[in-house]
């Protein structure tokens, strides 16, 4: 499960199942971390954001966000992740809104509107296309009105599994993904393996880890939570305690394993409910959200240093409950 000191718990969801559509998704410039000034223009600014083509001169515009990188070989999971977390953090712990000037493209308004518009529908997310990388800017407002719990500013990218195989045996990123590994910015790493394929993928995450390691990444110094996807695959929705996750894991991710232990790094697992072949398509028959909301509480915590359902300060439990 989650390897921190404090311990995460799943709430009893009772929780509307209405569903907000998403404003016309507009950009702006905000502080990282927390900006309480910002507003909302009209104007969405839509370029190509990260080129892709071979030069050396790539970079990264608009540093001033908290990054969300996805790791992870083509169907292990990545989108169906990115999308629960997106509409947990959006349905119920807060509101997604437009982050004013980051320049989303087209192609990061079209995801998103497919990841809110589907998962209520039982669609899984498209695959991701090859050598490009779509960033989602947000600012993310929490519902809890602590002032221990601000707005932060997230930044999701997405790119397709099949770039990662690029940096096997000494290669290298497309330039647009390099940009990011290059930079001097805040940067999470979500590494996804699937519960039916990470006995093949040990090795890779590793590949992964020590490529982090020489592009400077110190993991002792990096947030990095490992997620095993599609544990419905097991059989069950859940785990049935924490060593179960933790032999699965030492027995078929050991290399892996001994790095996350080595380096204290976190692990859990993923699955977004009851999934089940129909006419030839996998489609969510049951959704749940319990695993996006512990992705996202890890999230929030590492950004922000405080919990997304910290009850307050003393003078605030006070206030909450006279306004109660």
């Amino acid at each position: 499960m989650i390897n921190k000191d404090r311990p995460f718990s799943f709430d009893d969801y009772d929780r509307e199942n209405d569903f907000k559509k998403f404003e016309d998704f507009n950009t702006s410039n905000n502080e990282i971390i927390t900006d309480e000034n910002i507003y909302i223009n009209n104007e969405i600014e839509d370029d190509g954001f990260v080129p892709t083509s071979s030069g050396s001169t790539t970079t990264v515009k608009n540093k001033d966000s908290n990054f969300v990188f996805f790791y992870g070989t083509s169907a292990s999971g990545k989108s169906v992740i990115l999308s629960a977390i997106l509409y947990y953090l959006n349905s119920f712990a807060g509101v997604l809104r437009p982050k004013l000037g980051s320049p989303n493209s087209r192609e990061s308004h079209v995801l998103l509107a497919d990841f809110f518009e589907n998962i209520k529908k039982g669609i899984l997310p498209n695959r991701t296309t090859r050598d490009q990388v779509t960033r989602l800017d947000f600012v993310f407002d929490p519902n809890n009105k602590s002032v221990k719990v601000p707005p932060v500013s997230l930044s999701f990218l997405e790119t397709a599994g099949e770039n990662h195989n690029e940096i096997s045996r000494g290669g290298k990123y497309v330039d647009g993904i390099e940009a990011y590994l290059n930079s001097d910015i805040p940067l999470n790493f979500i590494i996804v393996t699937s519960y039916d394929r990470a006995h093949h993928e040990d090795s890779k995450i590793v590949e992964f880890l020590d490529y982090l390691e020489r592009k400077g990444k110190n993991l002792k110094n990096v947030n990095v939570l490992l997620v095993i996807s599609k544990w419905d695959k097991s059989g069950n929705m859940g785990v049935d305690n924490e060593q179960h996750l933790e032999n699965f894991i030492s027995e078929r991710l050991s290399m892996t394993n001994n790095r996350i232990d080595t380096y204290n790094l976190s692990k859990t697992y993923f699955t977004i409910g009851n999934v089940q072949n129909q006419g030839g398509m996998e489609k969510i028959t049951l959704l749940n959200l319990d695993s996006a909301e512990v992705i996202a509480k890890w999230l929030y915590y590492n950004i922000a240093g405080y919990d997304l359902d910290y009850e307050g300060t003393f003078w605030e439990k006070i206030k909450f409950s006279f306004s109660k």
